[in-house]
Protein backbone atom coordinates (compact mmCIF):
# COMPACT_ATOMS: atom_id res chain seq x y z
CA UNK A 1 0.00 0.00 0.00
CA UNK A 2 1.19 3.54 -0.76
CA UNK A 3 2.38 5.19 2.45
CA UNK A 4 2.12 8.91 3.24
CA UNK A 5 3.04 11.04 6.25
CA UNK A 6 0.41 13.56 7.39
CA UNK A 7 1.84 16.33 9.59
CA UNK A 8 -0.95 18.54 10.95
CA UNK A 9 -1.20 19.85 14.52
CA UNK A 10 -4.98 20.37 14.46
CA UNK A 11 -6.44 16.94 15.25
CA UNK A 12 -9.77 17.51 13.50
CA UNK A 13 -8.11 18.59 10.25
CA UNK A 14 -5.61 15.73 10.46
CA UNK A 15 -8.42 13.24 11.03
CA UNK A 16 -10.34 14.65 8.04
CA UNK A 17 -7.29 14.33 5.79
CA UNK A 18 -6.42 10.83 7.04
CA UNK A 19 -9.95 9.50 6.51
CA UNK A 20 -10.04 10.73 2.93
CA UNK A 21 -6.56 9.44 2.11
CA UNK A 22 -7.41 6.04 3.59
CA UNK A 23 -10.49 5.94 1.37
CA UNK A 24 -8.26 6.73 -1.61
CA UNK A 25 -6.05 3.72 -0.83
CA UNK A 26 -3.19 5.33 1.12
CA UNK A 27 -1.68 4.08 4.36
CA UNK A 28 -1.27 7.14 6.56
CA UNK A 29 1.35 7.86 9.22
CA UNK A 30 0.26 10.71 11.50
CA UNK A 31 2.22 13.42 13.32
CA UNK A 32 1.20 16.52 15.26
CA UNK A 33 4.60 18.20 15.65
CA UNK A 34 7.68 18.63 13.52
CA UNK A 35 9.83 16.48 15.77
CA UNK A 36 7.23 13.72 15.76
CA UNK A 37 7.11 13.86 11.95
CA UNK A 38 10.88 13.52 11.65
CA UNK A 39 10.84 10.58 14.04
CA UNK A 40 8.02 8.90 12.12
CA UNK A 41 10.00 9.24 8.90
CA UNK A 42 13.00 7.63 10.61
CA UNK A 43 10.80 4.73 11.73
CA UNK A 44 9.04 4.45 8.36
CA UNK A 45 11.69 4.83 5.63
CA UNK A 46 9.23 3.54 3.02
CA UNK A 47 7.08 6.69 3.22
CA UNK A 48 7.08 8.13 -0.31
CA UNK A 49 5.13 11.37 0.20
CA UNK A 50 4.96 13.81 3.12
CA UNK A 51 2.11 16.29 3.61
CA UNK A 52 3.40 19.11 5.85
CA UNK A 53 1.40 21.82 7.58
CA UNK A 54 3.28 25.11 7.90
CA UNK A 55 1.95 26.37 11.25
CA UNK A 56 3.18 23.98 13.96
CA UNK A 57 3.73 24.26 17.74
CA UNK A 58 7.46 23.42 17.80
CA UNK A 59 8.87 24.46 14.42
CA UNK A 60 7.34 25.61 11.14
CA UNK A 61 6.77 23.33 8.19
CA UNK A 62 9.56 25.02 6.24
CA UNK A 63 12.10 23.82 8.83
CA UNK A 64 10.64 20.31 8.74
CA UNK A 65 10.97 20.39 4.95
CA UNK A 66 14.60 21.54 5.18
CA UNK A 67 15.47 18.76 7.61
CA UNK A 68 13.78 16.11 5.47
CA UNK A 69 15.57 17.31 2.35
CA UNK A 70 18.92 17.32 4.16
CA UNK A 71 18.72 13.54 4.35
CA UNK A 72 16.21 12.50 1.69
CA UNK A 73 16.04 13.96 -1.81
CA UNK A 74 13.66 11.27 -3.11
CA UNK A 75 10.57 11.75 -0.95
CA UNK A 76 7.76 13.88 -2.37
CA UNK A 77 6.74 16.89 -0.22
CA UNK A 78 3.51 18.87 -0.32
CA UNK A 79 3.09 21.93 1.90
CA UNK A 80 -0.33 22.47 3.48
CA UNK A 81 -0.98 26.09 4.40
CA UNK A 82 -3.82 28.38 5.41
CA UNK A 83 -1.86 31.40 4.25
CA UNK A 84 -2.01 32.71 0.69
CA UNK A 85 0.90 35.16 0.64
CA UNK A 86 3.17 34.66 -2.35
CA UNK A 87 6.31 34.48 -0.22
CA UNK A 88 4.97 31.45 1.66
CA UNK A 89 4.71 29.56 -1.61
CA UNK A 90 8.15 30.67 -2.78
CA UNK A 91 9.70 29.81 0.60
CA UNK A 92 8.15 26.36 0.50
CA UNK A 93 9.53 25.61 -2.93
CA UNK A 94 12.98 26.99 -2.14
CA UNK A 95 13.24 24.78 0.97
CA UNK A 96 12.54 21.71 -1.15
CA UNK A 97 8.77 21.29 -1.43
CA UNK A 98 7.32 19.85 -4.63
CA UNK A 99 3.83 21.34 -4.37
CA UNK A 100 1.49 23.22 -2.05
CA UNK A 101 -2.20 23.09 -1.23
CA UNK A 102 -3.95 26.07 0.34
CA UNK A 103 -6.66 25.67 3.00
CA UNK A 104 -9.56 25.36 2.68
CA UNK A 105 -9.24 22.54 0.16
CA UNK A 106 -11.51 19.80 -1.12
CA UNK A 107 -10.63 16.15 -0.48
CA UNK A 108 -10.71 15.55 -4.24
CA UNK A 109 -8.18 18.33 -4.91
CA UNK A 110 -5.80 17.13 -2.18
CA UNK A 111 -5.99 13.52 -3.32
CA UNK A 112 -5.43 14.53 -6.94
CA UNK A 113 -2.29 16.48 -6.00
CA UNK A 114 -0.93 13.56 -3.97
CA UNK A 115 -1.76 11.05 -6.72
CA UNK A 116 0.05 13.21 -9.29
CA UNK A 117 3.15 13.52 -7.10
CA UNK A 118 3.15 9.78 -6.41
CA UNK A 119 3.05 9.08 -10.15
CA UNK A 120 5.99 11.42 -10.74
CA UNK A 121 8.03 9.67 -8.05
CA UNK A 122 7.50 6.22 -9.58
CA UNK A 123 7.02 7.18 -13.18
CA UNK A 124 10.04 5.65 -14.89
CA UNK A 125 11.61 3.28 -12.40
CA UNK A 126 11.93 0.49 -14.99
CA UNK A 127 13.89 2.63 -17.44
CA UNK A 128 17.53 1.52 -17.33
CA UNK A 129 19.17 4.03 -19.66
CA UNK A 130 21.42 7.02 -19.33
CA UNK A 131 21.23 10.40 -20.97
CA UNK A 132 24.73 11.79 -21.43
CA UNK A 133 25.17 15.45 -22.28
CA UNK A 134 28.57 16.50 -20.92
CA UNK A 135 29.21 17.58 -18.26
CA UNK A 136 25.92 15.92 -17.18
CA UNK A 137 24.88 12.27 -16.95
CA UNK A 138 21.28 11.49 -16.04
CA UNK A 139 20.68 7.89 -14.92
CA UNK A 140 17.00 7.20 -15.55
CA UNK A 141 16.92 3.97 -13.58
CA UNK A 142 18.55 5.28 -10.44
CA UNK A 143 16.97 8.71 -11.05
CA UNK A 144 20.26 10.45 -10.39
CA UNK A 145 22.20 13.32 -11.95
CA UNK A 146 25.95 13.80 -12.08
CA UNK A 147 27.93 16.81 -13.23
CA UNK A 148 31.61 16.20 -13.97
CA UNK A 149 31.29 12.91 -12.09
CA UNK A 150 29.86 14.55 -8.96
CA UNK A 151 26.37 13.58 -7.77
CA UNK A 152 23.85 16.42 -7.54
CA UNK A 153 21.01 15.85 -5.08
CA UNK A 154 17.66 16.47 -6.77
CA UNK A 155 14.08 16.37 -5.57
CA UNK A 156 11.69 14.28 -7.67
CA UNK A 157 10.31 17.40 -9.35
CA UNK A 158 13.82 18.65 -10.13
CA UNK A 159 14.67 15.24 -11.58
CA UNK A 160 11.55 15.36 -13.78
CA UNK A 161 12.50 18.84 -15.02
CA UNK A 162 16.05 17.74 -15.82
CA UNK A 163 14.80 14.66 -17.65
CA UNK A 164 12.42 16.81 -19.69
CA UNK A 165 15.18 19.26 -20.60
CA UNK A 166 17.75 16.60 -21.47
CA UNK A 167 15.23 14.77 -23.64
CA UNK A 168 14.54 18.04 -25.51
CA UNK A 169 17.96 19.71 -25.97
CA UNK A 170 17.91 23.05 -27.72
CA UNK A 171 14.11 23.19 -27.81
CA UNK A 172 12.29 26.23 -26.43
CA UNK A 173 9.70 24.95 -23.95
CA UNK A 174 6.86 27.14 -22.77
CA UNK A 175 5.96 27.39 -19.09
CA UNK A 176 2.66 25.71 -19.95
CA UNK A 177 4.45 22.78 -21.61
CA UNK A 178 6.75 22.36 -18.63
CA UNK A 179 3.84 22.51 -16.20
CA UNK A 180 1.92 19.88 -18.17
CA UNK A 181 4.94 17.57 -18.52
CA UNK A 182 6.12 17.73 -14.92
CA UNK A 183 2.97 18.34 -12.89
CA UNK A 184 0.39 16.73 -15.19
CA UNK A 185 -2.53 17.93 -17.28
CA UNK A 186 -4.91 18.25 -14.33
CA UNK A 187 -2.61 20.32 -12.10
CA UNK A 188 -4.61 23.16 -10.54
CA UNK A 189 -1.74 25.34 -9.31
CA UNK A 190 -0.07 28.42 -10.80
CA UNK A 191 2.55 28.80 -13.52
CA UNK A 192 4.86 30.42 -10.97
CA UNK A 193 5.69 26.95 -9.64
CA UNK A 194 7.70 26.43 -12.85
CA UNK A 195 9.80 29.56 -12.37
CA UNK A 196 10.53 28.84 -8.70
CA UNK A 197 11.64 25.27 -9.40
CA UNK A 198 13.81 26.40 -12.32
CA UNK A 199 15.45 28.97 -10.02
CA UNK A 200 16.10 26.27 -7.41
CA UNK A 201 17.49 23.89 -10.04
CA UNK A 202 19.84 26.54 -11.43
CA UNK A 203 21.38 26.97 -7.99
CA UNK A 204 22.28 23.27 -8.05
CA UNK A 205 23.55 22.79 -11.59
CA UNK A 206 24.84 26.12 -12.90
CA UNK A 207 28.36 27.45 -12.32
CA UNK A 208 26.83 30.95 -12.11
CA UNK A 209 23.11 30.66 -11.28
CA UNK A 210 22.54 34.39 -11.94
CA UNK A 211 24.02 33.97 -15.42
CA UNK A 212 22.86 30.49 -16.43
CA UNK A 213 24.60 28.67 -19.25
CA UNK A 214 22.49 25.50 -19.33
CA UNK A 215 18.89 26.49 -18.50
CA UNK A 216 18.39 29.70 -20.43
CA UNK A 217 15.33 31.94 -20.29
CA UNK A 218 13.18 32.63 -23.33
CA UNK A 219 11.67 35.91 -22.17
CA UNK A 220 7.89 35.98 -22.22
CA UNK A 221 7.73 32.31 -23.18
CA UNK A 222 9.68 29.78 -21.13
CA UNK A 223 13.07 28.05 -21.01
CA UNK A 224 15.57 26.17 -23.17
CA UNK A 225 18.21 23.54 -22.34
CA UNK A 226 21.62 24.41 -23.83
CA UNK A 227 24.44 21.89 -23.87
Amino acid sequence: MKKILVLEDEANIRSFVVINLNRAGYETIEAGTGEEALEQLRLNPDVRVALLDIMLPDMDGFEVCRRIRAGNSKIGIIMLTARTQEMDKVTGFMTGADDYVTKPFSPAELTARIDALYRRIGGDMMDDGEIQQPPFVLNTRKRTLEKNGQRIKLTQVEYAIMKMFMENPGKALSREEILKFVWGENYLGELKIVDVNIRRLRVKIEDEPTSPAFITTIWGYGYKWEF
